[in-house]
């Protein structure tokens, strides 16, 4: 907790949840956070049966998201469980990046050690799914295409059910990355599936909006430092 109050006192911007104060109970020896009040949640908002997002208010939404993102990655904070219930929005359909009890500092200049026990499975990067410790700010940007595409869709478009079964459920729609990949990351390839596959992203998202396929691609992208590699 005292990490995640140094995190949120670094920052200040409409798109990202502002610590109000700290309540202390005497009786319980508990201390609890203090924020503004926000009516729904992203995940609620997209499982409406009823009512699907246009792609205006998906538009809008991403447009947050990703402001949000970059505040918080211009300030050297990684957010590390970006999900539908952690984005918060207010009656005004603002949203707001919450929870930041995974987070942690990180410098884009120098290699460092994170844990890699971090990210709902659904939103999870592949690098941290192979074990890579050595993150940066790509690991936020996947799961801000997850939820991208879950927007139009409604559904979760990565369910997998164990680590190595999302593993194989990403390389199915990505394509399975080159030996360079392996070797780049310096990771292990005992993930590598059985089989190679090919880019099925663009065919997999047909009927999502042309306008959003890029983005996706971009955010949906096996090595964020070359995010037009593998599509």
């Amino acid at each position: 907790m005292a990490r995640e109050i140094m995190i949120l006192q670094r920052l200040d911007y409409p798109n990202v949840i502002i610590l109000k104060g700290l309540a202390t109970s005497r009786m319980q020896c508990s201390i609890y956070l203090v924020f503004d009040f926000m009516q729904s949640d992203m995940a609620r908002i997209i499982s409406r049966p009823e009512e699907r997002l246009t792609e205006p208010q998906v538009k809008c939404y991403m447009h947050q998201l990703l402001s949000g993102l970059q505040h918080c990655h211009d300030r050297g904070i990684l957010h590390r469980d970006i999900k539908g219930s952690n984005l918060l929005i207010d009656k005004h359909g603002m949203l707001k990046i919450a929870d930041f009890g995974l987070a942690n500092f990180y410098n884009p200049n120098r290699n460092q050690y994170l844990t890699n026990q971090v990210v709902t499975l659904w939103y999870r990067a592949p690098e941290i799914l192979i074990g890579a410790t050595d993150c940066g700010v790509g690991i936020d940007l996947w799961s801000a295409g997850c939820l991208l595409a879950e927007m139009f869709t409604g559904i979760p478009v990565l369910p997998g059910r164990t680590e190595v079964e999302q593993l194989h459920i990403v390389f199915r729609l990505c394509g399975t990355p080159s030996e360079e990949y392996w070797k780049k990351l310096n990771l292990s390839t005992t993930f590598r599936p059985p089989k190679s596959y090919g880019p099925n992203l663009a065919e997999s998202c047909k009927d999502l909006p042309l306008s959003s396929l890029g983005l996706l691609c971009t955010l949906l992208t096996l090595d964020p430092a070359y995010p037009d590699e593998w599509f």
